[in-house]
């Protein structure tokens, strides 16, 4: 399987190349950079790996939620080129990104001697600016990452972890919004969080791989970007991305 992974959706730029399994990257944290670098890199990712597009199964994309132009500018670029390639897309939501970054618990002795590895839940959260951040819940099932809650977009004092459990994991930049409001106020809950985590294509790329597997891939004018706010026309810059992904 072949894919070619555009995640933009934050203040990271970051694009990957998946060939049966391994996976080649470029990741910065470049604000304002994103439509100037994605294409290129994704050239050079193609060219490093011995790929043509037209070798490509499928394009991948973190739809949001996310920065308006970020989330805008992955579906531009992977909807332009899967077009040209009649391919089919993946998108695949960032906070599921961003939570793939936590690694799956061990596996232990069950009883009957049967290996169990007891499910990690994770909280991804993006900062989402204006005094708000972008959450959802994840948990390890084996080797597959399922959402446990739906996607939302809330104040760092008003999100309420259901539940009572602790040891859960916390990743993303929404724990150090607004002066770290949701990781102070939830911290005894939590085994380990990171608040500098951002979203990484090499990620996003194996989620799709998997999704696609599963016959999860659709035709590239049914994707939907997860803002979960009201949307804005696509900017000049993105204009010009997207017709670049087309030639």
């Amino acid at each position: 399987m072949k894919l070619l992974a555009f995640e933009t959706a934050t203040e990271a730029c970051s694009i990957a190349v998946y060939v049966d399994g391994e996976v080649r990257e470029r990741f910065d944290v470049a604000p304002r950079r994103h439509a100037e670098l994605a294409l290129p890199w994704a050239e050079a990712l193609l060219a490093e790996a011995g790929l043509a597009r037209s070798q490509l199964d499928a394009i991948a994309l973190s739809r949001g939620p996310g920065a308006f132009t970020g989330v805008r500018l992955a579906i531009a670029l992977a909807q332009g080129i899967a077009l040209a390639l009649d391919r089919p897309l993946v998108p695949v939501s960032t906070l599921a990104v961003l939570a793939a970054q936590v690694p799956p618990p061990p596996v232990s002795a069950g009883e009957g001697g049967c290996d169990v590895a007891a499910p990690r839940a994770i909280l991804a959260a993006i900062d989402a600016r204006m005094g708000e951040i972008y959450t959802g819940t994840f948990v390890h099932r084996g080797d597959r990452l399922e959402a446990t809650s739906g996607e939302a977009v809330v104040a760092p004092a008003d999100y309420v972890l259901a539940g009572d459990a602790r040891g859960w994991v916390g990743v993303g930049t929404g724990f150090a919004a607004s002066e770290g409001v949701l990781a102070t106020r939830l911290e005894t809950r939590f085994a380990r969080i990171d608040a500098h985590a951002l979203p990484h294509a090499s990620d996003l790329a194996r989620l799709a791989a998997d999704a696609f597997a599963r016959g999860e891939g659709i035709a590239p004018e049914h994707v939907e970007p997860a803002y979960l706010r009201n949307n804005v026309a696509l900017t000049l810059d993105e204009q010009k991305a997207l017709r670049a992904a087309r030639s």
